[in-house]
């Protein structure tokens, strides 16, 4: 039996119904095994084991009441994966899917991503399952205040710094410092994502898109082309979505696609300049559905989603390239050979591994330019890094000197997947070169720091 298979067993039976856990850790291990087949050593000190096991797992009871004086409770999570090269760092998400098994995927991931990005930050993830969508303010502000009142004991600047993630934006993340400055009785760069008055930096919303959309740009530049005249297709319409248009406008792509959870978008136009700005009010500010983009704008054309298809027709327009910014998992099988039949040859992932294994290995095989999420999205937590190191300095930076750091950050990162994806033998093969080369990195610092 061979080493991933009997490591896979072993994750499957510690960790239980926890599907999104056991394919991340899968495929970490898949890219894993030739590297481990060449240093024995990390074998021998369970590097990868340990890395897979949490540090610390933190569940907690959040009570709160509604408008109508109501008390409802929602479960809290955090998890602390891997603190080797830095604190703890990783976002926090409110969505009713919230569960232990998504939240352990997606800290396991980001041991890799912050490794990547070449800064010292280690991993973590949490969240709740806790719904802001349909809340009032009041209400949401009191569930953050409940939320913060026992997370505040496991976090600080130096231990543990959260973020935002689906469902945690500026509101949320104000009301969480708030609550913490209250009960801590400091001022500190606990948290990253804050307003620009109070610690946050330039750039930081516009990260994570802007960041899928420079790696794209380097993908390209390795076959001597732009984004120049490019489609593209985007899923979302959130932060990373948004700011993934913007950029691809910047960057003369004509955007065709946008959508939330009731469906999506199709703008045969293309989303100029003047309709992105509807869409971030529309979202933003007044927390309204993709479906009204199609009722102002005569070139759209809105689908609703259909739970019981078994492909998003979404995926399914003709185009150069595709930006998945929405959640895991939404590009199956079905889905990828959708995209390759339709012409895309770039696909660069906004959102945590929103492609299905089958759909990562159809990519794969055809030797198309696919950036996987803990490479391609590590530009949100890139300049999370960047906030914290503002922080400790008291001092901002301006908004071209973060995006400058960014676009370095974005390019080291090309760099360094197709340098491992190299060394071992797998050249462009961006999956095993963001794996290995964040994996390196970890392990060679747990080994200097002996068995903890």
């Amino acid at each position: 039996m061979s080493y991933v298979t009997t490591l896979m067993e072993d994750v499957k039976a510690k960790n239980p119904a926890e599907p999104e856990f056991h394919q991340a850790v899968d495929e970490v291990a898949e890219s894993l095994e030739v590297v481990l087949d060449k240093h024995p050593e990390y074998r021998s000190a369970k590097i990868l084991e340990r890395i897979i096991e949490p540090e610390r797992v933190i569940m907690f009871r959040v009570p709160w009441a509604d408008d109508q004086g109501n008390v409802q409770i929602n479960r809290g999570f955090r998890i602390e994966m891997n603190s080797a090269i830095g604190p703890y760092k990783g976002g926090l998400r409110f969505h009713p899917s919230v569960n232990l098994g998504i939240l352990k995927f997606l800290a396991f991931e980001q041991v890799f991503k912050n490794a990547l990005t070449t800064l010292p930050m280690g991993g973590g993830k949490g969240g709740s399952d806790f719904d802001p969508k349909g809340k009032s303010d009041n209400e949401v502000m009191r569930f953050c205040q409940s939320f913060m009142s026992e997370l505040y004991r496991h976090i600080g600047p130096n231990t543990d710094v959260p973020a935002g993630d689906i469902g945690v934006g500026g509101r949320e993340i104000g009301f969480m410092f708030g609550q913490y400055k209250r009960l801590a009785n400091e001022f500190t760069g606990v948290l990253t994502g804050k307003g620009l008055n109070w610690g946050g930096s330039l750039i930081r919303p516009e990260a994570t898109g802007y960041g899928a959309v420079y790696f794209a740009k380097e993908m390209l530049a390795t076959r001597d082309q732009t984004l120049q005249g490019k489609t593209a297709l985007v899923s979302g319409s959130g932060n990373v979505a948004q700011y993934a248009t913007e950029k691809l406008i910047e960057f003369g792509a004509k955007v065709l696609t946008l959508s939330d959870s009731g469906g999506y978008i199709y703008d045969e136009e293309g989303i100029t300049t003047e309709k992105l700005e509807f869409v971030m009010d529309l979202k933003n500010v007044r927390r309204g559905r993709i479906k009204e983009y199609a009722d102002k704008y005569s070139s759209a054309v809105y689908t609703a989603l259909d739970g019981a298809a078994d492909h998003n027709p979404l995926w399914n327009h003709k185009a150069d390239s595709a930006f998945p910014s929405a959640t895991q998992n939404e590009i199956n099988g079905k889905d990828a050979q959708n995209l390759l039949n339709k012409g895309v040859y770039v696909v660069s992932e906004g959102a945590n591994m929103p492609t299905v294994p089958d759909g990562v290995n159809l990519f794969l095989e055809a030797k198309i330019l696919y950036g996987p999420g803990k490479a391609a999205n590590a530009g949100g937590v890139a300049v999370s890094g960047l906030e914290m190191a503002q922080n400790s300095m008291r001092y901002s930076w301006t908004r071209e000197e973060v995006d400058n750091r960014l676009q370095m950050i974005m390019k080291d990162i090309h760099q360094s997947c197709i340098n491992a994806a190299d060394r071992f033998g797998t050249s462009g093969n961006y999956v095993n070169g963001a794996n290995i080369s964040g994996f390196l990195k970890v392990a060679d610092t747990m080994m200097d720091q002996g068995v903890v």
